[in-house]
């Protein structure tokens, strides 16, 4: 807060943030990579997006069962490489399947 209020920015977040070993952790850090990155650097409390905006900043489409389970959102897989970008980026996401958003608090 006190970087807010004095106009200063934190340190740059980088790709390296969200990289785990292992070629399988590096696709998952690619294909999550942008859209952690967009969570991680958003100064709000909370952040609300809609499935398209998900899907543009992952840069694939939502499983089907995102848009149907509430559990899917709140109780991921572990090796879910699109959760980890709003799980390593500190939030929660509580979606709303009939407006289609999901909202993604700072924990």
């Amino acid at each position: 807060m006190l970087e807010w209020l004095t106009g200063q920015r934190p340190a740059a977040h980088t790709s390296r943030d969200v990289e785990k070993t292992g070629a399988e952790g590096s696709r998952k850090a690619a294909r999550s990579g942008p859209l952690h990155k967009y969570l991680y650097d958003r100064y709000a409390d909370a952040v609300v997006l809609t499935f398209l905006e998900i899907e543009d900043l992952s840069g694939s489409a939502l499983p089907d069962l995102a848009r149907r389970s509430i559990d899917w959102w709140t109780s991921p897989e572990p090796d879910s490489w699109i959760a980890d970008s709003w799980i390593q980026a500190k939030r929660t996401a509580l979606p709303n399947l009939d407006a289609q958003t999901v909202a993604f608090n700072r924990a």
